[in-house]
């Protein structure tokens, strides 16, 4: 990690000059830079080399990178890599392949929810496995280039199993098609029926095998390309070809029509990725730190926590900001959840700063009104909590101790609700 406001000129100068001979040497198309301590200042530094405009520079969540650099998992995978570089490995990932990556970290260590330390942890542990389970399983996964934590999340695998995927690929070199998968120790044909359809093999002979499209339904598809006298390929490329396709006559005892129409959709992208195209987000230049905050300031930001009280939006000051439930709509809300996500992108109106405890007030409304707002009844909010002590000192944003929210308005206690 380079930082930027440390060292002589001449210092910053040789650094930047090792950037831009680093970025050409290994033609480097992103680079990455995790948003933690002087995150904002080496994004302008490295902004302020001369690379080439193809370069895209990108902040991106660091949260639980050090617990990983510090795991066994990590420990396996470069056993000969200072923790610090494995944090920096985990963080280039988080670009490339976001989920890949976060399956790795305990959903816990990645500091998003809200009393998650005040229940069954055991209960806690099966809900958020389900859930990556759900992800995982729904974006599939590429079979060639998949860790064994990533494999171990499909539905039908294990440690084990994936285990003995990942070292018959190192041995055999990448599985040319699904079918291949069969030759693995311990995966028999129940568990490659219960798998297959969420394994991805990309360039596979079969164009199926990149796809959603079940191993056991690839005979119906082939009888819907013969019937229009074409192959399985020609109905991936050509839209006019699947328009004429008729899934109620190929209905059977073994499959219904649901299943046919979740055919013929997948045809038209086999193997493409669920989720949303990627964009590169950028902070507001010149906003880097709490003094630079001024209330009415409009600014781009990220949402990284969703709480029952309302959300937290890091807006690029390493303190993230709290956007009060009663300010997340021009309309009521009564779930948080039901108007933002993790992850999500937002224009964040500044309400109030307060410097000396380093919190931020946000609004998303469209006119947000300016200011601390007093409590009903109350003309005036009162110079301190009118109970005379401050609000407990728990909680905070998604990298501790941030957010927004005052004694004096709706924010009060906010942050002591946030249990970590």
């Amino acid at each position: 990690m380079i930082y930027p406001t440390s060292g002589s000129d001449a210092q910053i100068r040789e650094a930047a000059e090792k950037v831009t001979k680093l970025v050409a040497h290994f033609g480097v198309e992103a680079i990455a830079i995790g948003n933690g301590t002087a995150g904002r200042e080496t994004e302008a530094f490295v902004q302020a080399c001369k690379l080439p405009k193809t370069v895209v520079v990108l902040m991106v969540n660091e949260s639980g990178a050090s617990i990983y650099s510090a795991s066994d998992v990590a420990r396996e995978e470069f056993p000969d890599k200072d923790i610090t570089v494995r944090g920096a490995v985990s963080i280039g990932r988080r670009v490339m392949d976001p989920l890949a990556e976060l399956v790795k970290i305990d959903p816990k260590s990645i500091g998003v929810g809200q009393y998650q330390h005040d229940v069954d942890q055991t209960l806690l542990k099966h809900a958020l496995d389900d859930v990556v389970v759900s992800c995982v399983n729904r974006v599939g996964v590429e079979v060639n280039t998949a860790s064994k934590q990533l494999l171990s999340y499909v539905s039908g695998l294990n440690a084990t199993i994936a285990d003995n995927i990942v070292t018959w690929r190192n041995e055999n070199g990448p599985f040319k098609s699904r079918a291949e998968l069969k030759k693995v120790p311990r995966l028999g044909d129940k568990t490659f029926e219960q798998a297959a359809g969420f394994l991805r093999i990309r360039g596979a002979k079969n164009p199926l095998d990149a796809s959603a499209v079940h191993p056991e339904s690839y005979p119906v598809v082939q009888a819907m390309a013969s019937d229009l006298a074409c192959t399985v390929a020609d109905l991936t490329r050509d839209a006019t070809l699947r328009a004429k396709i008729k899934p109620e006559t190929y209905v059977t005892a073994t499959v219904g029509l649901p299943t046919l129409q979740d055919i013929v959709a997948e045809l038209a992208k086999p193997g493409r990725d669920p989720r949303q195209q990627f964009e590169v987000f950028k902070f507001a230049d010149g906003v880097s730190k709490l003094t630079d905050l001024k209330a009415g300031m409009k600014l781009p930001g990220i949402v990284t926590n969703v709480t029952a009280f309302g959300a937290f939006v890091d807006i690029g000051v390493h303190q993230d900001g709290l956007v009060h439930i009663s300010q997340l709509s021009d309309t009521f809300v009564k779930d948080a959840g039901d108007v933002v996500k993790v992850g999500q992108r937002v224009q964040a109106t500044v309400l109030e700063v307060d410097l000396d405890r380093k919190r931020i007030a946000l609004s998303l409304k469209s006119k947000p009104e300016l200011g601390p707002r007093p409590p009903p009844g109350q003309a005036r909010p009162p110079s301190r909590d009118p109970r005379g002590a401050p609000p407990p000192p728990r909680g905070g944003g998604a990298r501790g101790g941030g957010g927004g929210g005052f004694n004096s308005n709706p924010f009060n206690d906010a942050f002591g609700k946030l249990g970590r």
